[in-house]
């Protein structure tokens, strides 16, 4: 069972969680299991509290963590996730100094 809801309802009819959600734009947005699934446009935005709703069912956070229609959560990815930077990499980051 899908919970995702149509991103405009018209008025005579109300959303239910088994409709199934078909993309009217074109070209239309990849899914949700797609691995560019973060392309769809947005559809619902609420900035002030750090998430979107795109068009194919993703909530993408602003941490870049999303949550799937289907309830999958992917943990946001953070450069600071990975290995520390070495070669000119490393010498290309700027190091803080204390005064």
């Amino acid at each position: 069972m899908s919970s995702v809801f149509s991103p405009a309802p018209s008025p005579t009819t109300a959303p239910t969680p088994t409709a199934p959600r078909v993309c009217v734009h074109l070209p239309a947005c990849p899914a949700a299991d797609a691995p560019d699934r973060e392309a769809a446009l947005p559809v619902a935005a609420h900035p002030e509290q750090g998430w979107s709703l795109l068009c194919n069912g993703v909530v993408l956070f602003e941490d870049t963590g999303e949550l799937l229609p289907d309830g999958r959560v992917i943990a946001p990815r953070r450069p600071t996730d990975g290995p520390a930077p070495v070669g000119k990499a490393a010498a290309a980051v700027p190091v803080p100094r204390s005064v």
